[in-house]
C-alpha cells in the first residue's frame, strides 16, 4: 500500500511530499526520511489514484541499488550500526519501493531479525546472487566490503543501461512515427486514392491492394487503429520476458552487431557474480550455481551449470572450462587460458574480477558507441517503409496512362 507523507519543514514551512511503499505509518514515517526540525502527515494512496502514482513515480532499479548499497557499506566501514546505516540511506534513494524497504528492515532488525533474514523478504528487488553476497559477507564478518562491492557492479550496470536506453530512443521513435504516419494516410491519402484507382478498374501492384486492405480495415474499424501502437506499448514494456524466451536470445546472437553486446553483457554479470561469490569465501560449487541462476541468458546459465557439475565430479576449473568453453563464443579459448593463468598463480579470484572488468570496459565502449552502430539499421527501416509508401501509392499513376488511353 502506498502512503503519501506530507513533510513541513518547522523553521522555514516549506512542505515537500513523498512516496512511501509500506502498510503502517510508522514505517512511512520511517521510509520519509523525516529530519527532527519537521513535522509528517500521512495519508493512504488508494484506489485509481494509486496506480498512477505507481505508474509515474520513479521505479526502482540498479541505480537506486547502487545508491542503497554503496552508502550502505560506507556508513558500516566507518562503524556506525546497522539500524542508523539503514536510516541514512532514505533520502540517497528515489523510488517509494526502495523506501518502502528500508523502513520495513529497519521494523525487522528492530525485531531482532538478522539483516539478511529481512532484505530475503523482497526477492522482486534483490536478485539471488545478492542476497547470497550478504549471507556470506555476514558470516565472513565482511559485510561492509560486500555491500560496496555489490553497490559498485549495480552503478557500473546502471550506466551502461541508461547508455543502451538512450542509444534506442532514436529508433523508437523513428519506428513510432512510421506507425502514426502509416495511420493517418490509412485515413486520408489512401481512400481518394483508392476511389480512383478502382474507378478505371486498373490491376494494382500487391503493396497498394495491401495499402488499400488496411485503410479499409481502419475505416470500417476505426479502433483498429490502436492496435499498432498497443502493439509497440506491449513490445517496449515486456521487452525484458520477451528477451528471457530461448528463441529471442537465440536470435540476438545471430544478429551481427547485437551478438557481440549480448555476450559481452551476459559474460560481464556472470564473472562480477561469480567473482564475489568466491571472494566472499563461498564454496565454488555454491557459488557456480548462484552464477547460473544470477545470469540471465540461458547459453551462460548453462555453462555455470555444467562447470558446477565437472567440479562436483573432481575436475578443475581449467579443466571444466576447457570442456565447456563452446557456450562462451570466441572468447572461450581465450577465457581458457586466462583460467589455466589463474589455476598455475593461485589467483582465481582476481582473474574473475580480471575478466569481469574487460568485459564491462568493452560492454561500456559497446554502449557508447550503439547510438552510431543502430543509426544505419535505423535509416535501412525508414528507408524501406518510404519506399514501400511511394511504390503502393505512386506505382500505380505510371499505369493510369495506359490504361485511359485504352478507353479512348
Amino acid at each position: 500500500m502506498l502512503k503519501k507523507v506530507t513533510i513541513t519543514n518547522v523553521n522555514t514551512g516549506h512542505k515537500s511530499i513523498t512516496l512511501v511503499d509500506t502498510d503502517t505509518h510508522e514505517k512511512a514515517l520511517l521510509g520519509s526520511g523525516m529530519a527532527p526540525n519537521e513535522t509528517a502527515a500521512i495519508e493512504d494512496v488508494t484506489g485509481a489514484d494509486e496506480h498512477i502514482q505507481r505508474f509515474t513515480s520513479p521505479k526502482g532499479g540498479t541505480e537506486d541499488c547502487g545508491a542503497f548499497f554503496s552508502g550502505l557499506g560506507r556508513c558500516l566501514e566507518r562503524n556506525i550500526s546497522m539500524t542508523k546505516s539503514l536510516k541514512l540511506q532514505v533520502n540517497r534513494v528515489k523510488s517509494c519501493r526502495y523506501k518502502g524497504m528500508i523502513a520495513e528492515v529497519v521494523h525487522a532488525i528492530s525485531m531482532g531479525e538478522k539483516f539478511s533474514d529481512a532484505m530475503r523478504k523482497f526477492p522482486d528487488i534483490f536478485s539471488e546472487d545478492i542476497l547470497s553476497l550478504l549471507i556470506a559477507g555476514e558470516e565472513a564478518g565482511q559485510l561492509a566490503r560486500v555491500c560496496k562491492r555489490i553497490g559498485v557492479a549495480q552503478k557500473k550496470s546502471s550506466k551502461t543501461i541508461k547508455k543502451l536506453k538512450g542509444a534506442m530512443i532514436y529508433p523508437a521513435i523513428v519506428i513510432l512515427l512510421g506507425v502514426v504516419v502509416v495511420i493517418v494516410m490509412s485515413f486520408t491519402l489512401v481512400p481518394a486514392m483508392a476511389k480512383l484507382f478502382t474507378s478505371f478498374k486498373a490491376d494494382l501492384p500487391m503493396a497498394t491492394k495491401a495499402l488499400i486492405a488496411l485503410s479499409d480495415l481502419f475505416l470500417h474499424r476505426p479502433y483498429m487503429a490502436a492496435l499498432p501502437l498497443l502493439g509497440l506499448y506491449v513490445l517496449f514494456s515486456n521487452f525484458g520476458k520477451i528477451m528471457s524466451q530461448r528463441w529471442s536470445q537465440d536470435l540476438t546472437l545471430k544478429i551481427p552487431v547485437i551478438s557481440t553486446l549480448v555476450r559481452k553483457s551476459a559474460a560481464a554479470a556472470g564473472f562480477r557474480t561469480m567473482s564475489m561469490l568466491t571472494e566472499s569465501n563461498v564454496r565454488l560449487t555454491s557459488a557456480l550455481e548462484i552464477t547460473a541462476a544470477a545470469t540471465w541468458h540461458y547459453h551462460y546459465k548453462e555453462f555455470f551449470l555444467r562447470l558446477r557439475d565437472h567440479i562436483t565430479v573432481g575436475r578443475t576449473l581449467h579443466e571444466a572450462f576447457l570442456m565447456e568453453s563452446h557456450w562462451l563464443g570466441a572468447d572461450g579459448r581465450n577465457l581458457c587460458g586466462l583460467i589455466e593463468l589463474a589455476s598455475e598463480t593461485g589467483s582465481g579470484t582476481e582473474m574473475l574480477a580480471e575478466i569481469a572488468d574487460d568485459y564491462e570496459e568493452e560492454l561500456d565502449n559497446l554502449a557508447a558507441s550503439m547510438d552510431k552502430m543502430i543509426e544505419p539499421l535505423t535509416m535501412l527501416i525508414l528507408g524501406v517503409l518510404v519506399g514501400f509508401l511511394i511504390y503502393a501509392i505512386y506505382g500505380p499513376m505510371f499505369s493510369l496512362g495506359d490504361v485511359i488511353l485504352k478507353k479512348k
